[in-house]
């Protein structure tokens, strides 16, 4: 790997753990009016814990492309997971606007999440670039449905945050299809449920911590 490349990775990593990530696209719902006084306390307490969920997928989503692009095999591969993780970077910085407009932070456990999934994402790579794609779009898959049980749960009246899970949402299905697209096999069974289960854990830490 040229020293362009680790510099970049580095770079990333950076971004995504100090909170200084940057949008190359404006914010959904930033054109709507939000009454925030419409919100009661719990609803932006409940809100602004489901972004930060949503914000600890982003930050894991930087770890795990980083990882991938790292391992693939071909430079159109790495180019498929740079490009997602370039959109992926929008929804880190959308999230971390939000939960600051809620009143919220963001998790404290956000070193360990980038550092699992980095380390998952290298296993991934080291499965070959089938395998990789599947995993891409296994994860979105997942993703797709967590953001779904989010539109369910978030307050009616939080506009702002509907508007940014739902372009959240387009893009992940987006992700997913590219992967299947380049070649991305199907996991198997089991991997496909301890998947599941990291993520639970990830995301019931995550709406506390």
């Amino acid at each position: 790997m040229s020293l362009d490349a680790l510099i970049s990775h580095f770079d990333r990593a950076l971004r995504s753990l100090s909170g200084v990530a940057h949008a190359s696209r404006p914010m959904p719902g930033s054109d709507l009016q939000q009454d925030e006084g419409a919100l009661t306390a719990e609803e932006k307490r409940h809100a602004a814990a489901l972004m930060r969920v949503n914000h600890v997928g982003e930050v894991c989503a930087q770890a795990l492309y980083q990882a991938q692009a790292i391992t693939a095999r071909s430079s159109e591969l790495r180019e498929t997971f740079a490009e997602a993780a370039r959109e992926e970077e929008d929804h880190l910085a959308w999230t971390a606007e939000r939960i600051a407009a809620l009143g919220g932070r963001v998790s404290l456990l956000n070193p360990l999440w980038y550092g699992g999934s980095l380390a998952i994402g290298m296993v991934a790579g080291r499965f070959g670039d089938r395998f990789n794609l599947g995993f891409m779009a296994e994860t979105e898959k997942q993703v797709e449905q967590h953001l779904d049980s989010h539109l369910q749960s978030l307050p009616a009246a939080d506009n702002v945050s509907r508007a940014i899970v739902e372009q959240m949402r387009i893009d992940e299905i987006k992700h997913a299809r590219t992967a299947i697209d380049a070649g991305g096999s199907e996991l198997p069974f089991p991997v496909r449920m301890l998947m599941r289960a990291t993520s639970k854990v990830m995301t019931g830490t995550a709406y506390y911590v």
